[in-house]
């Protein structure tokens, strides 16, 4: 799953790729930005954290999960 993270005066968004579910990074932004957490944690394929502190949160765009291309010349 991609998941793209904008922080406010940051130059460049953070993009990540997740073996979480959509449903679970959803949960982690909406509990972070109801203020139950202080920071937004999520964990990426590698099983590396990237924690963002949720008052610094300016969006999150959750994609689909990546399709792996395999071999020379894969096409879109």
């Amino acid at each position: 799953m991609e998941v793209k993270i904008g922080v406010q005066h940051a130059p460049r968004e953070i993009s990540i790729e997740s073996a979480q579910t959509a449903e679970e990074v959803e949960k982690a932004v909406a509990e972070a930005l109801t203020g139950t957490g202080k920071l937004l944690s999520l964990t990426d394929e590698q099983g590396k954290r990237v924690l963002v502190p949720a008052d610094r949160l300016a969006y999150v765009e959750i994609g689909e999960p990546a399709q792996r291309r395999v071999g020379f010349g894969a096409q879109l």
